[in-house]
């Protein structure tokens, strides 16, 4: 792969930027934050890949998030709702201090029109889309949400960060296609985005912050830094070499064999983000020869997960060979439903082939090297599959094109990805029917549909694990092992906290 040309702005450091911010001569800082790659649009409702929400959740606020317990805080409301008729009408108190980038305050019809749009368009909203009879104004203080029936994800969706329920102007959430104005209440504004070389955002002089201390993505958030710029960077050997130049202060998404040299370098901390990231190889239960179950078995069957995990992050201190969806330590955590997980089985492969009537037909494996890890292991599983009897066909592309082709079901059967930690089951990827693979069979759905009416966080545990039983006996996507992401930060940066999408508020930086 071809590595980009370096844009003009050079190291992220302090400078003098004559009239930047309508001061002429005022000093300004800016950074550069190296991203794996370019993202595919800035709309943070409809995407949902990290390279985006990394940049837009500076530039848009949700009315919720996450603190550093993973328990759900108010940023754009005021307040937890209040849930009453058995748990049907969710209604939500908002702020009325909030100031978009255009200078208006928000609204309760900015607020009901974007969840709205976002229940209809994003593939976490339309899970609340499918249960919602109405999303209104109450009053210009509230809106109100009333569901066919009680759906405990609401909350931790309004919350997440990527596929989000970001507030935008209401005239920005007519069209259901991905927007063209970047318009939001963040701490940070959208200046300009010159695809493959950069995104600038700059700090909005009018901000107003949620209440409260930081903690995680909740409390204060104080833009202290005037400009972050973020540079997509898909080779990952340059990312190293960038942040221990000092080209960066930020690198995301870095290979773990470079744990080693980021430890020896001079002015930089690795990071290797907790809780422990899942992977896994989503296959496509749509279009392709993985609509049969029993290919979708097979594969299953002949993948050496120990192997694929040591060729993608070789420390065994980096990775975990767990075929739980949740890590060890989470609520959700279920070491027994796992059945069909390492299997390491090629002649029962071979045979679950042979009853599926499988004639070679190429199994189309997307896959890019601005994720190493997913490169490596889309290599390994291709000799496990290999041996089994497959034909398979590993396509290397840029990460962008990968998440726009795997929206089409007849061009592909697999691809390797990940997912961060999140509180809520009903968040994960692969869980929706609307994320590419759209696993939605009829066991399916109820297993879920019960599991999300269920408001008792005792009793929902047992329904979750009757969905990753089905998970295993369906095999739409094959959990490949648990590890952890390394990233690396620059010592200058101070006050940066870790979390599995980073944030540049509340820091400074050291001259």
């Amino acid at each position: 792969m071809k590595t980009r040309k370096r844009h003009s702005f050079g190291a992220a450091v302090a400078f003098v930027c004559a009239g930047l911010f309508g001061v002429p001569g005022q000093a300004a800082t800016a950074i550069d934050v190296a991203l794996y790659g370019e993202p595919p649009n800035l709309d943070p409702v409809i995407f949902t890949s990290d390279s985006a929400t990394i940049i837009t959740h500076h530039i848009f606020e949700t009315l919720y998030t996450f603190d550093s317990k993973w328990e759900v805080k108010p940023v754009l409301a005021s307040a937890l709702p209040t849930i009453t008729e058995n748990g049907t009408v969710v209604t939500i108190p908002l702020r009325t201090d909030a100031v978009f980038h255009n200078g208006r305050t928000m609204t309760a019809e900015d607020a009901a029109a974007s969840v709205s749009r976002w229940a209809r368009v994003s593939p976490r909203g339309k899970l609340v889309g499918a249960r919602a009879t109405s999303i209104t104004v109450k009053d210009p203080r509230t809106i109100e949400i009333r569901l066919k029936e009680p759906f405990a994800p609401l909350l931790p969706l309004l919350a997440s960060n990527t596929a989000t329920a970001v507030v935008m102007p209401k005239e920005l959430n007519a069209a259901d296609t991905p927007i063209t104005e970047f318009i939001g209440t963040g701490p940070y504004k959208f200046l300009e985005r010159r695809p493959d070389q950069f995104t600038r955002v700059v700090r909005f002089d009018q901000y107003k912050s949620p209440p409260g201390a930081p903690d995680g993505y909740a409390g204060e958030r104080k833009a202290i830094i005037d400009e972050l710029r973020f540079i997509p960077v898909p080779n990952a050997t340059t990312r190293v070499a960038g942040v221990i130049s000092g080209q960066y202060v930020f690198a995301d998404t870095l290979p773990n064999d470079a744990l080693p040299q980021l430890k020896a370098a001079r002015g930089i901390k690795p990071v290797l983000v907790q809780p422990d990231w899942m992977i896994f190889m989503v296959l496509n239960t749509r279009g392709g020869a993985t609509q049969n179950v029993k290919i979708r078995q097979a594969m299953q069957a002949a993948l050496n997960v120990p192997d694929m995990l040591a060729a993608a992050f070789g420390d065994p201190q980096l990775f975990d060979v767990d075929g739980s969806i949740y890590g060890k330590g989470a609520a959700f955590y279920d070491s027994v439903n796992i059945k069909g997980f390492n299997q390491k089985d090629p002649k029962r492969a071979a045979q679950l082939l042979r009853e599926a009537g499988y004639k070679g037909e190429p199994i189309r494996l997307l896959t890019s090297q601005q994720f190493d890890y997913f490169y490596k292991q889309t290599l390994g599983a291709k000799e496990n599959l290999q041996e089994a009897g497959f034909k398979v066909d590993v396509q290397v592309m840029d990460w962008a094109s990968v998440t726009q082709k795997r929206t089409n079901a007849n061009e592909w059967e697999g691809f390797i990805a990940y997912h961060g930690f999140t509180p809520e089951p009903s968040l994960i990827t692969f869980i929706s029917p609307d994320y590419p693979g759209w696993w939605d069979t009829p066991e399916k759905k109820a297993a879920l549909d019960a599991f999300n009416r269920e408001m008792d966080p005792a009793k929902r545990k047992p329904l979750w694990q009757n969905i990753q039983k089905l998970l295993y006996e369906q095999a739409p996507t094959l959990i490949t092992g648990h590890f952890y992401s390394l990233t690396a930060v620059s010592d200058r940066l101070k006050g940066f906290v870790s979390m599995p999408q980073p944030a540049f508020w509340n820091v400074t930086l050291a001259q």
